[in-house]
């Protein structure tokens, strides 16, 4: 086994200073013991090395999976976990949190990166109120050479860009290497003759640590050092509290950027004087919906430039100043339309082209995105005598300076021409329009398809969708639905749920069931290839994936089994969420099934039989389970091709299923079919 580990940077990893953080229980050296961390059946097990100091999955043979667990932890503020691992080879390694009574845990952190030195990854655990424990899964590669290892857990309270450098793994904080100028560690028993730094500050002693860039070895103008923290890993805002101290003799530029997954940099900081005599404390009110990092910038442009050290980092969760902003609740701006058009409105002018309406299941005209058979706002309802139109619908104001991710659906049925069928603009406060930021320009018919998109303005900003038919016989029906505003980026994944599944990415876990059917479910994109039957487009987006049953493949009877991946039992009620699509004239049926551990016949939960609608149908369906348990999808193929059934959007949340008459629900009882 190659491993590189005897090395002084391991050393050091635990030689603390004389003020060590306190280190909370779910810590772990792995020297010689595992600190209550046991290995998850019917895993492979994680191994101490024999040397001891660190906790290890080889291969042997084939990809395998080893899952660690901590002790059950009970902290209930904001921590930071920080772990030092290696990924030799092939492998990757994945953090999650399981929460007490939860059938599926978060994935917080992931990575496949091979390195030859060991890594740092720093894990933010906001406040909580439940008793947890923390899942390390590590999966080597084929090759006899690959390993995945973990050396160290520290956890320690606050967050991790917190940092005063007196250990000397930094926090996770990263210098990025330059050939002439960096960050160093500062900080010894004497001054460095060079630089005349000062001491640190947070042990009021020059056997402290800062962290420093000096211009000594400048070569070319505005060369630049960067330091950089860990990316959070959960959204947070607050103010950011720093020491720094700055020497200026022919010229350095000294910023605070944050930059996002996408890499995009934002200047949030730069001191307002060249120079200050000694240390000086600055506060940043910071925003971070969506994960980011802080990087300390230092341009020198000269040699002689000086140098530039920072000390203390720290952060809260009140911001520093009375007159920032407080946090934006951009869902304001949601809406459904299941009871009405929410903040959204038509001008009182002329005639109002938007209506909210709902369309009941049948298998000629599709319904809501939301439930299947919810409402809706349509456009051109053809019931007036309009040669024409132009409908403007508008939502609430927005404040500006901020990012936003806007999300809605939307669907043509019957249109000659999609020109002008609908676009987005965005609208200041005096109803002037500032952009067109989106247009229609697919003519897929028939498929809620989703829009996503992000804007910035620095005013005060609404969105307008318009909607424009010069003639009446033109047009046909346009609907949108299930709008969303949320901070941030779009490109930047907000991240699945646990116990979600779009199929986007492949199975989730799922599994074809081997023994007790006669075919299997398939993914796919697109529209089925058998017509008059299966779904023309996905439920996520119109344009992804989805699991259906090619009946063409089977015979009259046949069953095809999915199964979910085995679930932890719980005493609290959890609730079942997914749309299935059940359209054609020889549809048979699909059945929701709970295999329990250590019992031979399924109970069944939910069930649908024979055509239901050309539309996606939301269903949702209430259990208890107190065993290890799987949920079974079944479908049967009916009497003719037209028999495709298919599924999409499976989610697990917790809590009985919310009360609703647009939706096709069931008690959990296994007398209760509610078939149609």
């Amino acid at each position: 086994m190659k491993l590189v580990f005897w090395t002084l940077q391991v050393f050091l990893l635990r030689e603390m200073s004389p003020t060590q953080q306190e280190v909370l229980p779910g810590s772990c050296t792995f020297d010689r013991s595992t600190c209550g961390y046991t290995s998850q059946a019917p895993h492979d097990n994680w191994n101490i090395n024999q040397q001891g100091h660190l906790i290890t999955v080889e291969s042997l043979g084939g990809r395998q999976k080893a899952v660690l667990v901590s002790p059950v932890l009970d902290q209930h503020h904001w921590t930071c976990v920080r772990m030092v691992y290696q990924i030799l080879g092939q492998g990757s390694l994945q953090f999650h949190l399981r929460p007490q009574g939860a059938h599926f845990d978060s994935t917080l952190w992931s990575s496949n990166q091979s390195s030859d030195s060991w890594l740092i990854a720093s894990v933010d655990l906001p406040n909580n109120t439940v008793h947890y424990q923390i899942v390390l899964e590590g999966q080597a590669g084929s090759a006899s050479s690959d390993s995945v290892s973990i050396f160290e857990v520290h956890i320690v309270p606050g967050y991790c860009l917190e940092c005063d450098f007196e250990e000397h793994h930094l926090c996770g904080y990263s210098n990025t290497w330059n050939p002439n100028i960096n960050w160093y560690v500062g900080g010894t028993l004497s001054p460095d003759p060079q630089t005349n730094l000062f001491e640190d500050v947070t042990q009021s002693q020059r056997t402290g640590h800062y962290m420093y860039a000096d211009s000594l070895y400048a070569k070319h103008f505005q060369e630049v050092a960067k330091l950089a923290s860990p990316m959070t890993t959960a959204p947070m805002s607050g103010c950011l509290t720093f020491l720094h101290h700055r020497d200026q003799e022919d010229g350095n530029m000294f910023t605070l950027f944050t930059r996002d997954q996408l890499g995009h940099y934002e200047e949030v900081w730069r001191p307002d004087v060249y120079v200050t005599p000694g240390w000086t404390l600055v506060n940043v009110d910071i925003k971070a919906p969506q994960p980011l990092q802080l990087v300390f910038e230092v341009a020198f442009n000269t040699a002689s430039g000086g140098y530039v050290s920072i000390d203390d980092i720290t952060f809260s969760p009140d911001f520093c100043y009375t007159d920032t902003e407080e946090p934006v609740d951009p869902s304001i701006a949601d809406c459904d339309f299941e009871q009405g058009m929410c903040s959204y409105y038509q001008e009182k002018a002329g005639r109002q082209a938007w209506s909210q309406v709902s369309v009941s299941a049948n298998a000629y005209r599709g319904g809501d995105h939301t439930t299947g058979t919810g409402g809706m706002l349509l456009a051109n309802t053809r019931f007036s005598s309009m040669p024409g139109y132009v409908g403007r619908l508008h939502g609430p104001f927005l404040p500006g300076r901020h990012k936003y991710c806007l999300s809605f659906y939307y669907l043509l049925h019957g249109f000659r021409k999609a020109d002008n069928a609908l676009a987005l603009y965005i609208y200041d406060e005096d109803n002037v329009a500032q952009d067109k930021v989106w247009s229609l320009a697919e003519t897929s018919k028939d498929v809620w398809m989703q829009v996503e998109i992000t804007y910035m303005k620095p005013m005060v900003t609404k969105m307008v969708f318009v909607s424009i038919c010069s003639n009446f016989w033109e047009c046909g029906l346009l609907a949108i639905d299930d709008i969303t505003v949320r901070l941030g980026d779009c490109r930047i994944a907000k991240g699945s749920l646990p116990g979600q599944c779009t199929f986007e990415s492949g199975l989730c876990g799922f599994i074809q069931d081997t023994t007790h059917d006669q075919a299997d479910w398939l993914r796919l994109r697109g529209h089925t290839p058998t017509s008059y039957t299966g779904p023309r487009g996905d439920h996520t987006t119109g344009v992804g994936y989805f699991m259906y049953i090619e009946a063409s493949h089977m015979r009259h009877g046949n069953k095809a089994r999915l199964l979910t991946s085995d679930l932890r039992g719980s005493s609290a009620p959890h609730c079942l969420v997914f749309y299935y699509h059940m359209f054609g004239s020889g549809t048979g049926t699909l059945r929701v099934l709970l295999r329990q551990e250590d019992t031979e016949r399924d109970t069944p939960l939910w069930r649908r039989h024979g055509e239901q609608s050309v539309s996606w149908m939301k269903a949702m369906v209430d259990y208890t389970c107190h065993l290890r348990h799987q949920i079974v999808f079944e479908a049967i193929r009916g009497p003719s091709l037209r028999s495709d059934i298919a599924i999409d959007d499976v989610r697990f949340q917790s809590g009985p299923c919310e009360d609703s008459d647009d939706i096709t629900s069931s008690s959990g009882s296994s007398e209760d079919f509610n078939e149609v």
